[in-house]
């Protein structure tokens, strides 16, 4: 009787996955139970739970609206929430609110930077902000004017800046404070390319280099595909879904192993082996539902072997992150094109 195949059936969505063992786990940077927040009747943070680990990338993702800044906002100490607990770099949200904001940076969506200051002199006032003792602020600036490739433009006046230029000194004034956490909101929102790329790599030193964590809110698929460790959706005030992007892409259904034939005799035997899938007569292609793991690919080799049937050769289709945002807020997103793939020839 033919074998009916690897089928496996697409999980459902569901919220948060569990994290790794306490005994491994790096300890949180930032915890949240309930959170909520509301402005009149609308409900804009409906009592969301957060757990992110030392020195790791985390990104929220949502539509317009759905309570990203809200979320940054209040971890940040901007605004208070109405409801719920949270901790940030060990220290509770509303009873040390201070020490809260020492230990965090804050880039927002939209630089802060004064135009009527050169970089260097942006980076002073912030370490006067801080109260740094002169000598150290100073060192402290061209450290960071350095780091950042923004030594030759030292002296200029920020008004003269590209966005990726101003984008890097914003993020350049948010480190001078060395917090241990970082909000970035929309940070790479206006940036060409090149400019988002640059601040990717920017991004991944600071976690590998100094162990900050980061707390990433981003319109852009890709870039949360890039960076995080975690992912969060967050929609309607509630989050709807949490884990690694591979986790997240492995809910969605969809996902398939497409077998390429070239006469429609080989089209049919697989047919018959696997039971179950969608034939294209005229494109000679038999899709077999997939979860995109090596587990189910070797398991459709190992049909085809003992069936003594010859491929020419073998797509694998995986749903990307778009697919992920749209099967979980109804709304399409900018980022991802369609769904990611690897071939094999047979």
């Amino acid at each position: 009787m033919p074998s009916t195949g690897p089928h496996i059936p697409a999980p459902g969505i569901t919220a948060a996955s569990a994290t790794a063992s306490s005994s491994t786990a790096p300890p949180p940077a930032i915890t949240a139970t309930g959170l909520a927040k509301s402005y009149g009747d609308k409900q804009v943070l409906d009592g969301i739970d957060l757990h992110i680990a030392e020195g790791s990338v985390f990104a929220l993702l949502g539509p317009n609206g759905a309570g990203k800044t809200t979320t940054v906002q209040i971890l940040s100490t901007l605004i208070p929430a109405d409801s719920g607990e949270a901790r940030v770099a060990g220290h509770d949200l509303t009873r040390e609110a201070d020490a809260v904001r020492a230990a965090i940076g804050v880039t927002g969506q939209f630089s802060a930077v004064d135009n009527l200051l050169t970089a260097e002199e942006n980076l002073i006032l912030m370490a006067d902000l801080h109260h740094l003792e002169r000598r150290e602020g100073r060192r402290r600036a061209a450290g960071l004017l350095g780091r950042f490739d923004l030594t030759e433009a030292a002296t200029k006046s920020v008004a003269t800046f590209s966005g990726g230029m101003r984008r890097k000194l914003d993020l350049a004034m948010t480190l001078v404070g060395d917090p241990r956490v970082i909000f970035l909101d929309e940070p790479t929102t206006g940036l060409d390319p090149r400019s988002r790329r640059t601040m990717w790599e920017i991004i991944r030193g600071l976690v590998a280099d100094d162990g900050v964590t980061i707390f990433l809110t981003t319109q852009y698929l890709e870039e949360a595909d890039q960076l995080a460790d975690r992912i969060a959706v967050l929609d309607h005030g509630k989050l709807v879904a949490e884990g690694t992007a591979e986790e997240l892409k492995r809910r969605i259904p969809g996902g398939h192993i497409r077998l390429h034939f070239t006469e429609d005799s080989g089209l049919e035997a697989a047919a018959a082996l696997f039971g179950a899938g969608t034939r294209d007569g005229e494109a000679l292609t038999l899709d077999i539902p997939s979860d995109g793991s090596l587990s189910t690919l070797r398991a459709v080799l190992d049909i085809l072997e003992h069936g003594g049937v010859q491929a020419e050769a073998l797509t694998v289709h995986t749903p990307d992150l778009d697919d992920v945002f749209l099967t979980l807020t109804g709304r399409p997103q900018s980022g991802h094109g369609a769904g990611s793939q690897k071939e094999y020839a047979r």
